[in-house]
């Protein structure tokens, strides 16, 4: 049912953002470099992250050494959710997370500590800024979404 919130009918209205027009542009980044943190420190204890249009994951992948070695190694996927992709029609590499462990949320809370934001605002500038990116697919625009 979360998910379903990104699903757009129709183009997004600048009035479905009030968050991000409040917050400067060094602010929302902010936001979003600490939530890059908490997704990478989730990650380092091998658990998946989930944001509300997919999950990030560590997944066993195999690296190539010299000529003839080959390392087992873990690299970070990010998995959109499969509504998100029959909904807009999205064409993505193929990657399957162990669901064995549920994913857990992002932590707002954590998060605003971390920046020193209440979390609502946290969690207001994280939606807003899904809800950009998905107007962006609805619209058949490109986007860069870059995590750091």
């Amino acid at each position: 049912a979360k998910m379903r919130k990104y699903l757009l009918l129709r183009s997004l209205d600048p009035s479905q953002l009030p968050t991000l027009r409040e917050l400067t542009t060094t602010e929302i980044c902010k936001v979003w470099a600490s939530a890059c943190r908490y997704i990478r420190s989730q990650l380092l204890q091998k658990r998946a992250v989930e944001i509300g249009v997919g999950t990030f994951a560590v997944v066993p992948a195999l690296a190539t050494v010299g000529q003839d070695k080959v390392l087992p190694v873990e690299r970070p996927v990010f998995e959109p959710c499969r509504f998100l992709k029959k909904f807009y029609n999205l064409k993505c590499a193929k990657t399957k997370i162990d669901g064995e462990t549920p994913p857990v949320p992002l932590d707002f809370e954590w998060i605003g500590a971390d920046i020193r934001f209440r979390p609502e605002i946290v969690e207001r500038c994280i939606h807003e800024t899904l809800l950009f990116f998905v107007g962006t697919l609805y619209d058949n625009k490109e986007v860069e979404f870059s995590f750091m």
